[in-house]
């Protein structure tokens, strides 16, 4: 067995990073624009987009994520276990994420079946990919301070696919398709299929899996799913990832309904009209189209960039205190600063900003813990069971994800539903904008608080981080001398 604590290069953990950048690109489009494309530019009712996006994401979390998870750690090749899934998935899930945002020229009902089948796919294939790729860091290297520099590293990647995503991508969708957006989501989309699938070939061609279970580790799918189910810490996981990404794809969703329907217009230009001077004497001119692309844009830029900060006080925090205390701490104070919109007037432009911005230095602080901690996790498993299963540990992730996309996709459109929001309708009744507001308020800040509840039956604090990887760091040298 090779040596599992090495520090490993930049280069490394660069490559690495590039593969969730280019999974955010999708991922971060879908929390996005997938609720309001459905609604406003493919022309789906409410309802309808409810229930595709409940379905097909409860399908692929339930069915695609478990399967996959065992595939991928029974998976044997010179490439090891999970990298040739990132190989042979980039090209699929590049070509499928372009299709999911084209409105062909069907039917209604054939719009409905389209819609079903490339949602299908692409949520098959991102599984696929992701969740090998997810589980590569558990391999990579089982030094704990490690993981937690690559999960800074995989973070800061992931905040520049949804800066590009969440503050250029609307304004570039209004430009490329003169005005058309279902032209220009197509053309944005494309592009994005290409870039990211070159980014998921780099990640295969420069990491490396140095953890490889030995054989008295091997075992059953039922052998796995036995461990996993009196994991505590992994079903607690599990919930928690539900509950993030239910906030995540309901807030994220509803903000350019937010925009369109709820800010007030002229108080808005006057408040970024300052930032697009000067973004326009640097020769930075995407922010032209009209007055809520280039607000909705600005607002989602100030939350990523003070976001970023976070991040890189992350890593630490966490080495310093621990993640657990950390992730919850400042979670609870991100829920405080979603809260505040519910107070917010459509003048309100200013205080809209700056609580965005807070938002998101606050919460940009749990981001790269949330992916060590199910590291841990697999930690944790193979310290009590003295058996690994990476892949199906971070499955619990997965399978979050996509739950709780598809469950706070969901909500969000059927909240919209609840309050009478008519798609594409010039305006919307006070009943709608209600809603709207309740959306990037209230509605979301529910499953953060319960998330922090839940920590408080989290077992792996800070003192049971160093022990377990002292312990597992004893045994493996064992094995290696023995072998």
């Amino acid at each position: 067995m090779e040596q599992t604590h090495q520090k490993l290069s930049v280069v490394e953990k660069v490559g690495y990073s590039l593969g969730d950048l280019a999974a955010n690109l999708v991922f971060q489009t879908l929390i996005t624009y997938l609720a309001y494309f459905y609604t406003d530019i493919y022309g789906l009712s409410t309802e309808h987009s409810s229930a595709i996006m409940f379905t097909v994401g409860m399908i692929a979390a339930f069915g695609f994520n478990p399967v996959i998870g065992a595939l991928a750690d029974r998976t044997k090749s010179r490439w090891g276990k999970f990298r040739p899934w990132i190989l042979f998935t980039a090209v699929p899930l590049g070509v499928v994420a372009m299709l999911a945002f084209t409105t062909p020229d069907f039917s209604y009902k054939g719009k409905v079946i389209y819609a079903v089948i490339t949602y299908t796919l692409l949520l098959l294939l991102y599984a696929a990919n992701n969740l090998p790729y997810a589980a590569l860091s558990g391999v990579i290297t089982g030094d704990m301070g490690e993981r937690n520099s690559i999960s800074s590293y995989r973070f800061v990647a992931v905040m520049f696919a949804q800066f590009f995503v969440q503050v250029f991508m609307y304004p570039i969708i209004l430009k490329a398709g003169g005005g058309d957006k279902a032209a220009g989501i197509e053309t944005v989309m494309t592009w994005l299929a290409i870039i990211g699938t070159i980014m998921l070939l780099i990640t295969f061609f420069t990491t490396r899996e140095r953890i490889v279970p030995t054989q008295e580790q091997s075992g059953s799918v039922r052998q796995d799913l036995i461990d996993i189910s009196q994991n505590r810490p992994w079903v607690i996981m599990l919930v928690l990832t539900i509950l993030v990404f239910v906030t995540l794809a309901m807030k994220g969703g509803a903000y350019l309904y937010y925009f369109e329907n709820y800010v007030d217009e002229t108080r808005l230009a006057a408040t970024i009209q300052p930032i697009l001077d000067v973004l326009s004497s640097i020769g930075l001119n995407v922010f032209d189209q009209d007055t809520i692309s280039s607000g909705f844009g600005l607002f989602n830029a100030g939350g990523i960039i003070f976001m970023m900060v976070g991040i890189g006080l992350s890593k630490p925090l966490a080495d310093k205190f621990g993640k657990r205390d950390i992730f919850g701490f400042f979670l609870f104070l991100s829920t405080l600063f979603i809260l505040a919109f519910i107070l917010f007037r459509p003048q309100s432009v200013g205080l809209m900003f700056g609580s965005q911005i807070l938002h998101g230095f606050f919460y940009g602080v749990t981001i790269p813990i949330l992916w060590a901690m199910i590291a841990d996790v697999a930690d944790y498993s193979e310290w009590k069971n003295n058996r690994r299963a990476t892949a199906i540990i971070f499955s619990a992730m997965m399978v979050g994800l996509k739950v709780g996309l598809s469950v706070g996709g969901a909500l969000l459109t059927a909240i919209l539903n609840m309050y009478d929001y008519v798609p594409k309708a010039d305006m919307q009744s006070d009943t709608a904008i209600q809603g709207i507001k309740m959306l990037v308020s209230v509605y979301p800040s529910i499953p953060f608080l319960i998330g922090v509840g839940l920590l408080f039956f989290y077992e792996i604090n800070k003192g049971m981080e160093v022990q377990i990887e002292q312990e597992l760091k004893v045994r493996r040298a064992q094995v290696s001398a023995d072998l």
